[in-house]
């Protein structure tokens, strides 16, 4: 009879989300994600098949557990600008609880870390960036009369730079309210009827 897991696949997972979320994909070692997670190194990669494949399911865990909790105030049906403004608060709010500065957004990390010698995980960035890029185009056509389609996508592009940046920036600052004047100045750009 097979041996029983002592872990589901979504614990080994978040272990390893938080573990690649603080550090880094190339600072955890095999040996550092058998410590993080408790699983040995057989465990890992009978669930996964090695460190890449665990890493990659961060990406999806990350959008069930970090993502859609907080950006689904957006993605909403007739959200707008408010809506945005709430997100960018609800995740402000959490770094501040957990301690600033935080680990940022563990995509953003990523991206710069190792999307750019690796397609499976830029791949997994652009998916992130995407939702993003759809949902805020979303809220500026709700919230902005008579904006057109080119001119939200283009901004809805500016928003996900904006909002990569801003996770960015929480992993250099202790000042929440520094981080919500930003948002408030960004939103208050975005709401002018000059765009």
């Amino acid at each position: 009879m097979p041996r029983q897991t002592s872990f589901t696949t979504e614990q080994l997972a978040d272990r390893a989300l938080h573990r690649f979320w603080v550090h880094g994909f190339h600072a955890s070692s095999m040996d550092e994600l058998v410590k993080a997670t408790g699983v040995s190194r057989h465990g890992i990669y009978t669930t996964f098949g090695g460190k890449k494949a665990l890493f990659l399911a961060c990406f999806e865990r990350y959008q069930q557990i970090v993502v859609t909790p907080a950006f689904a105030v957006v993605e909403t049906p007739g959200a707008g600008l408010d809506s945005v403004a709430a997100y960018f608060e609800k995740q402000i709010t959490s770094g501040e609880a957990a301690g600033l500065p935080g680990p940022g957004c563990f995509v953003a990390n990523s991206a710069t870390e190792v999307a750019p010698d690796d397609p499976a995980v830029m791949t997994e960035v652009q998916r992130h960036n995407d939702r993003l890029k759809i949902g805020f185009a979303a809220a500026l056509e709700t919230s902005i009369p008579d904006i057109s389609e080119r001119k939200a996508s283009d901004l809805a592009d500016v928003m996900v730079i904006f909002t990569n940046g801003l996770w960015t920036m929480s992993r250099n600052t202790t000042d929440a309210d520094a981080l919500r004047r930003t948002v408030r100045n960004f939103i208050s750009l975005l709401s002018e009827d000059k765009i």
